[in-house]
């Protein structure tokens, strides 16, 4: 049978007939599969300088931003284009009281000004190979005991150093492979990236441009902000990659894209390059439900709660807002993306679509005389139904707990408490030294031990209430037995008592450490109870883990043969790789008597101005452009101000910060957020309601030139206007 479905799906991927926006495509597949459907839509260029093996292409100016952003290339000189939500952890790094530049925004006049980003890294994909037959020898060849080879990360990176090694690829520090399945394991493709470690913020402007609408506006349209931010590439004198060095020069790249200022119009094809994180359009109804009950539920439940005390905190006082502007921007992200994925599902009514797309799987089985499908299929609902608890509690543990609760996160003490039980003093010197050093990334400068207290006291509170005592992690027994239940006379004598309360707290202890206090200090407790929690519910779900993983295999296997029958779209679930996606700029109606303009100008900014609502605060500068019509040459051609603009393609986390390309492969915008209509998207497309929110690339220029007076940037750029 597994004989079977294999010739089959060879089939399958060389052949297609379709025409959809739907898909993230893999650009190895684009010539065979899509290029006629993009002709067809509009592309005007051959589709080999979209993407060739053999050559350069727009490929090789379309960037991973730090691993879970995409950016794009716009200079000769390494000047890189992403979100400004994408480079805010590292405006945010850069900022402090006297230099706010996550309010004041940041330019760099100079090449002496650009700032390094410790830990910030950018991308390139050299070469994306399909190496499918060559994994499938090596699975039937290594002995595999549990029989889980075919997705274990560890197993297929020594299979990639293995190709390497028989294909003469070299691999150092700086480049790197990355072998992963797709269509659930039934095929493999291999990525030989260059890792560049050099990289520099150039440009950003305040938060009130960059996150005009904050919260309120997020996953919304129309959308109003400007959404970008500018990095730099840096490598030795030589050209080639390095760690951060005063010596290092700006990259010279082999290929920048041209930037359109023609503007866009209603119906102009439209095509997107990036890594998109995760979806997963191969779900049946089960998993729909478990993902709204368990994930959506907890991101919802958990987040709010963490938001409200952060913001509470955060109010207080500057220096404790950009503390945690970036902590508290990420996790307001994804819960605004459950909350509206959740109302979606049940409005588009996906799990009816679902139902009917596996019934329809199941009728082929039936017709083709292969029951594997239906096995499948029962297999992956008792699984679903077994594992809802184990689930739902792990995602307790790591919204409330280990993403809540920050000082879950102390250093691991288990080194120091085994040398001091053991009482050699070598042994303990180095340990100690240790935790020292280490200790100083947990109490770093954006670390509040008093936000960190009044928001667990919070979050184990709420963990207590949504998980029943019986299956509470074992710390409970603790806050039970010492603390008679009460989870805030647990979190306040934490950081009264343990040494991990205060840096000067840990130092006094590291002067003269034992045993017994390290052992029985409650932090240290907690931290380990959390971890031990968390692991044991991976344990209990380990069995079924690998039995859903073999059926989904399976099931995804059957859903390709499906798709092939019925000529519609074949692709991957995105999973952080190179993929592109194509569809047309649009209006659309998310209700009835309700349409949206595909386009949004400067004048929707001053409408939605309110000086009380730090969300939507308008620099005084921008004003002042505004007012005086001072547009330059970035105007619409009645002379209105553009900013963002609406796209119907398969976007979702990870295409931050994508090149938005028109007909002729230059740029037109940058990619930064879906519509609330179009969150279902993750699980079930749907062409009618989806859309990317696109920053205008004519409002980025605007920005740089006019707002801030860094025209030298634009200098840099190759604009056809």
């Amino acid at each position: 049978m597994k004989k079977t479905i294999l010739f089959s799906l060879l089939s399958v991927f060389t052949t297609f007939a379709s025409h959809a926006d739907e898909g993230m495509w893999m650009l190895t597949d684009l010539k065979k599969q899509n290029a006629a459907v993009m002709y067809d839509l509009g592309l005007d260029i051959s589709i080999d300088k979209v993407y060739s093996p053999d050559s350069i292409s727009l490929k090789d100016a379309v960037v991973h931003f730090g691993g879970g952003c995409t950016g794009e290339v716009i200079s000769p000189e390494g000047l890189v284009l992403t979100n400004h939500h994408c480079g805010y952890g590292y405006i945010q790094q850069h900022s402090s009281v006297e230099h706010d530049y996550l309010t004041d925004g940041f330019w760099a006049m100079t090449r002496e000004q650009e700032l390094p980003c410790e830990g910030l890294t950018v991308t390139y994909i050299d070469r994306i190979l399909d190496v499918t037959d060559y994994v499938m020898e090596q699975l039937q060849k290594d002995e595999d005991p549990e029989g889980l080879n075919y997705l274990s990360p560890s197993y297929l990176s020594k299979v990639a150093d293995r190709f390497a090694e028989q294909e003469k690829i070299h691999t150092d520090e700086f480049t790197v492979l990355e072998l992963k399945p797709f269509y659930g394991a039934n095929k493999y493709y291999l990525f030989v990236k260059t890792v560049y470690k050099d990289i520099r913020m150039v440009g950003a402007p305040p938060s009130s441009i960059g996150k005009f609408g904050a919260d309120t506006d997020n996953w919304m349209w129309p959308r109003h902000c400007g959404d970008f931010s500018i990095f730099r590439i840096y490598a030795d004198k030589d050209g080639k990659p390095a760690k951060y060095s005063a010596d290092n020069v700006p990259l010279k790249v082999k290929k920048h894209i041209a930037i359109n200022l023609k503007g866009v119009k209603e119906g102009d094809f439209t095509f997107v390059m990036g890594f998109p994180g995760r979806n997963w359009r191969y779900m049946i109804s089960d998993e729909v439900e478990e993902r709204m009950q368990t994930t959506n539920f907890m991101r919802d439940t958990v987040r709010g709660v963490r938001l409200r005390a952060l913001n509470e905190e955060m109010q207080k006082d500057a220096r404790t807002r950009i503390q945690y502007a970036a902590k508290y921007a990420s996790s307001a992200n994804y819960w605004k993306n459950a909350i509206g994925m959740n109302e979606g599902l049940v409005k588009l009514k996906v799990l009816n679509r679902k139902k009917e797309q596996q019934e329809r799987l199941l009728e082929f089985g039936r017709e083709t005389g292969n029951d594997a499908y239906r096995e499948a299929y029962e297999t992956i609902r008792k699984i679903v139904a077994k594992r809802h608890d184990a689930v739902y509690h792990q995602q307790a543990i790591y919204e409330a707990l280990m993403l809540g609760t920050e000082f879950s996160n102390i250093p691991e003490t288990a080194g120091l408490l085994k040398a001091l039980q053991n009482g050699k003093k070598k042994e303990i010197s180095e340990a100690t030294e240790q935790l020292r050093n280490s200790s100083k990334k947990f109490f770093n400068k954006d670390y509040n031990p008093e936000v960190d207290r009044k928001v667990s006291r919070q979050l184990i509170a709420l963990y207590a209430r949504l998980v029943p005592a019986g299956q509470r992690i074992s710390i409970f027994q603790l806050i039970d037995k010492k603390f008679q239940g009460n989870t805030d006379a647990f979190v306040d004598a934490c950081f009264s008592q343990s040494v991990f309360s205060s840096p000067e707290a840990l130092e006094r202890f590291l002067k003269k450490p034992d045993a017994e206090t390290l052992a029985n200090d409650l932090m240290v407790q907690y931290a380990s109870s959390v971890k031990k929690g968390y692991q044991a519910t991976s344990d209990a779900m380990k069995a079924e883990t690998n039995a859903y993983n073999r059926a989904h295999k399976t099931w995804v296997a059957g859903m390709l043969e499906l798709k092939h029958k019925e000529k519609t779209p074949v692709y991957p679930d995105a999973n952080s790789t190179l993929r592109l996606t194509y569809g047309k700029i649009g209006s659309y109606e998310p209700a009835d008597g309700k349409e949206y303009l595909y386009y949004t100008t400067l004048k929707g900014v001053m409408e939605k101005e309110d000086p009380n609502n730090p969300e939507f605060v308008v620099p005084a500068r921008l004003k002042e452009l505004y007012e005086k019509k001072d547009f330059g040459p970035y105007a619409m051609p009645d002379g209105r101000m553009p900013i963002c603009f609406a796209t119907a393609t398969d976007n979702t986390g990870g295409n931050s910060g994508s090149p938005v390309f028109n007909a002729k492969g230059e740029l037109i915008g940058t990619g930064f957020d879906r519509n609330y209509e179009g969150l279902t998207g993750d699980i079930a497309y749907n062409p009618q309601l989806q859309r990317a929110a696109v920053v205008d690339i004519r409002y980025t220029l605007f920005i740089i030139d006019k707002y801030a007076g860094a025209g030298h940037l634009i200098k840099e750029m190759t604009i056809i206007r």
